[in-house]
């Protein structure tokens, strides 16, 4: 047990300045706050960089999927899928969920892990980027992660288990603090899902029921800090917003209307928000940019200083030859990551109002703190504390 001070930091997955703001959202105890820039990409970007500090070009998560046929971990799985008929009873949500969890134990994988809408006829050419839990040490595959500095640092210390609910972790945490641990991050990720079924925001009922949840167990945990006896900081902060949907777009159709052929002429990840092209002949550059002429109202190509900017550029191009980023309130569907839009996405431009992450604290936030690639440094520099 350690005598000194306490510090916790609870992330809760889509708690957007969106809602932070207009709500005052527990300002009473958490009188600092500050909306903050989110990571460009999804969760499977953004928690990367919030346990690493370091952003995707460096840590290498931007889409859960990657065309990468030499290093696909789904050859056989592939092979073994593409076997099962008929299809559409595969393709159901509840199946790919059952048949997720199967491929998951089959490869031996311990991070989040699901198979949405990929093809199965097209999984061998994919690689997966969490094949291992982020959250425990020597989880981010030769990256320092938030697990490895708390080792280091030598102090007693707690990390949610993100198989576990919400009302499980930051119960935990209650507990973590009546122990004396000195360190405690807790996750909660149900409101992301929430928020992508309700993304009106703080005008939609459910939305504001789960806040009045979270503002109970959060005033919980301060109470606990408080009962210690203990010098205590609590810090709240998230990934990302949600923007809600506009229209969608079905930029798939138009690459396939094209002629050219997956894995020999070109190689796709049709992200919600994204589409990451591979040109595997030079040839096909030019008529891939050709079949997107007609949604340029509704998206752009990423240039190498957007991609600089946004922590995404690499010279190995793995991430794609070309990246396509539609506009705000935007959902390429069909996608790989569904079939049908959800009535709100994040994913877009980091400088959009509903992207747009927030931070509360119990302390001052510092100015040098901009976006969620900071955190890290936060959280690293609260185990110097006494």
């Amino acid at each position: 047990m350690d005598a000194g001070r306490i510090d916790i930091f609870v992330f809760v997955d889509a708690l957007g300045w969106d809602v932070v703001e207009p709500t005052d959202f527990l300002s009473d105890v958490l009188p600092y706050r500050r909306s903050m820039r989110m990571q460009f990409g999804y969760s499977c970007s953004a928690i990367p960089t919030i346990l690493s500090g370091k952003r995707p070009d460096e840590h290498g998560h931007l889409g859960l999927f990657s065309f990468a046929p030499t290093r696909s971990p789904f050859r056989t799985v592939g092979r073994v899928l593409r076997c099962l008929r008929p299809a559409s009873f595969w393709n159901r949500g509840r199946v790919r969920g059952w048949l997720s969890k199967a491929v998951k134990r089959w490869l031996g994988f311990t991070g989040y892990f699901q198979l949405y809408q990929v093809a199965s006829e097209k999984l061998h050419y994919f690689d997966y980027c969490e094949k291992r839990d982020l959250f425990v040490p020597g989880g981010m595959e030769g990256v320092r992660n938030l697990a490895d500095e708390l080792n280091a640092a030598g102090c007693s210390w707690h990390i949610s288990d993100w198989h576990c609910s919400d009302e499980e972790n930051l119960s935990r945490g209650v507990k973590e603090i009546e122990k004396g641990t000195r360190f405690i991050f807790l996750y909660a990720s149900s409101f992301d899902s929430l928020r992508h079924n309700h993304p009106a925001g703080v005008a939609d009922p459910d939305v504001r029921a789960k806040l009045d949840w979270y503002r109970t167990r959060l005033e919980r945990l301060a109470a606990a800090a408080r009962a210690s006896g203990r010098p205590w900081s609590l810090t709240v902060f998230s990934d990302h917003g949600m923007t809600p949907l506009t229209k969608t777009l079905d930029l798939r159709s138009a690459i396939e209307a094209t002629g050219l052929t997956f894995g020999v002429d070109y190689g796709a990840c049709y992200d919600s928000t994204l589409l990451r092209v591979h040109y595997l002949k030079p040839e096909i550059q030019e008529r891939i940019q050709q079949a997107l002429v007609p949604f340029t109202g509704d998206g752009h190509w990423l240039s190498e200083d957007e991609e600089r900017q946004h922590g995404i550029w690499r010279a190995d191009r793995a991430f794609g030859d070309a990246i396509f980023l539609v506009n705000p309130g935007i959902q390429i569907v069909p996608s790989d990551m569904g079939l049908k839009p959800l009535g709100g996405m994040h994913g877009f431009d980091p400088e959009e109002l509903h992207s747009q992450a927030a931070i509360l604290s119990t302390e001052p936030i510092p100015e040098w703190m901009t976006g969620v690639y900071d955190y890290f440094k936060l959280m690293k520099e609260t185990l110097n504390k006494e």
